[in-house]
This record gives C-alpha cells, structure tokens and sequence, in this order.
C-alpha cells in the first residue's frame, strides 16, 4: 500500500517493489570560458542573458571566467579609438548609451569626476579570491563589484572600496585586497591574460565553449540567450538540450541578494510592463524591498 504524493490517494503501490535508480549528474563535457573584465559595460549588459544561460543549461558545461585586462592604465594615446575613447571622461556617455540600450543601469558619472585608473586591482582581488575561496565567492565579487561601479557610480579601482566590497562577502577585505597587490597577485592575473590570448579574445565579452575533441564555438559581444544556447548544442552535437526549469523567483533573489528589472524579465519571459504583478505573485510581502535608480527597478532582499 502506498499514499501517492502527487494525488493523495492512498491505495495499492503500482511500482515494483525494489528498482535500481542512478543519482549520477550527467557527466559536464562542455568547458564554457567567459573573457571578461570588471569595468566592461557590454559584459555588465549581458548579465541577464549569461545567467539564464547558466541556470537552464550549466548542468551541461563548466563554466570559467576569465579576467581579461581592459585598462592597464590610462595614457596619452587613445584607449579605445573606435569609440571615441581616448580619456577617462570619454567613458561616462558610452557607458550611458549602453546603460538605455540594454536597461542595466549605468550612471558613469565618476569616469569625469574620479575615474576608475585601471581595471587591473579589482581583477587581482577577484583571482585572489578565486585562488583562497572558490569560484562560487570570486564570481559574487565580481558582481557586486559591477553594481558599485555602474550602478551605484564608485570606484572599483579604490582599495577602500573594493575593501568594503570583499568585507560584504564575509571575506577579510584588507587581507584580500593587501595579497592582491603583491607581485605574486598580478602573476595570477598574467595567467588569465595567457589563458585570454590562447583562446584568439580580443574583446569583451567573448565566449568560448570547448568539447572532448577541443573544438569549440567562439561568440564575440552580446548575444541573446538563444545565440548561447546554439552554440551550445553544435559543440554537443546535439539537435535539442533539455533546460531545467528557471529557479522561483524568492530562491533566485535570496542567491543574487539584488536584481533589476530587466534580469527578472529576461529569466522569467515577463514583459516590463508586467514585472510588478508578477514580483507580487511570486515572493511574499515584507520579504523584498523594491527600489530605483536611473529610472529602472531594483529588487533586495
């Protein structure tokens, strides 16, 4: 006799009595490297997009950031001719327009009034943490890291702000930050930078997904979710991938502790239109705060 979980009738079991089942997680064949870089703006863009990507589909790859040194410094020459960045100020207004085009915010205003000088520092903390902690926390880093600087317009490059950042994590920020600066954390980030020339990158972001064979697919700049996703499936050699089921919104925010408006769209197919009903439907009231900034919502736990 059994009671059915599903129907709660209790009756006669119809499955056999004893049946061999295989917990094992298919085998993740797939290394997906991301080159990326904590002040690039297209990478802060694709947020939405690459964690949808790795929600529904990481069962199948190992995923990989790689730091991939933006700004050593800034010099007299131009940095970045093709969009008429050749000084820090010269930022602030792409930064804008990729903050409007893609709805993650980007204020930029510090680029004029106290640039960050080199995106080598927060680089070096997130390898830092990467090499002490695991992946899971660098990559947290990374990410508040992109909140300060677009969103909340501080400098990332400021040992006290990224101090600050590390302590947020339950990390020990002046240790973190400290190592970072020594000969032996920029010698993590030259590794990255190895690892970004062999891959052929030569912007951000890039995605690059190696199978067994080490044939792999390379996607330059921002792509929707289904431009990964092909990508995907051809070094796989498969004609369709089984997703799993995006996360409930309360479990996703109590992972992310922030999210726009725009990351709740993209992960859970809602117009923008919509996104306050169903941010009501889906958690609890008094279990989030909502908020906005540069005219886009933000949710926190």
């Amino acid at each position: 006799m059994i009671c059915d979980l599903e129907t709660g009738v209790c009756g006669v079991a119809e499955e056999e009595e004893m049946e061999m089942i295989d917990f094992n997680q298919p085998k993740k064949s797939i290394e997906v490297y991301y080159v990326t870089d904590p002040i690039c703006s297209h990478c802060w863009a694709i947020e939405p997009i690459l964690r949808r990507f790795k929600e529904q589909y990481g069962h199948y790859f190992n995923f990989h950031p790689v730091m991939g040194g933006l700004l050593e410094k800034w010099h007299d020459g131009p940095i970045d001719p093709a969009n008429g960045i050749y000084k820090p100020a010269d930022v602030a207004p792409h930064w804008r327009e990729v903050g409007v085009y893609s709805r993650m915010p980007i204020d930029g205003s510090l680029m004029i009034d106290n640039p960050v000088q080199s995106s080598f520092p927060p680089s070096r903390v997130y390898k830092v943490i990467q090499k002490n902690h695991n992946d899971e926390l660098a990559y947290e880093y990374l990410r508040r890291a992109r909140e300060d600087l677009f969103a909340f317009n501080q400098n990332i490059s400021d040992p006290s702000v990224m101090i600050e950042i590390v302590n947020k994590l339950g990390l020990d920020g002046e240790a973190i930050v400290s190592e970072a600066e020594q000969p032996a954390g920029q010698q993590l980030l030259n590794e990255d930078f190895d690892l970004a020339r062999s891959l052929g990158v030569r912007g951000f972001p890039t995605i690059i997904m190696i199978n067994e064979e080490n044939k792999g697919v390379k996607i330059v700049g921002g792509r929707p979710v289904e431009s990964y996703v092909d990508g995907l499936k051809q070094v796989l050699h498969m004609e369709e991938l089984q997703p799993k089921l995006q996360p409930s919104l309360s479990s996703l925010l109590e992972k992310e502790k922030l999210l726009f408006s725009k990351e709740i769209e993209v992960m859970y197919d809602v117009e923008q239109s919509d996104i306050n009903a169903f941010v009501e439907k889906e958690l609890s009231p008094g279990s989030y705060q909502k908020k906005e900034i540069l005219g886009e919502s933000y949710f926190t736990k």
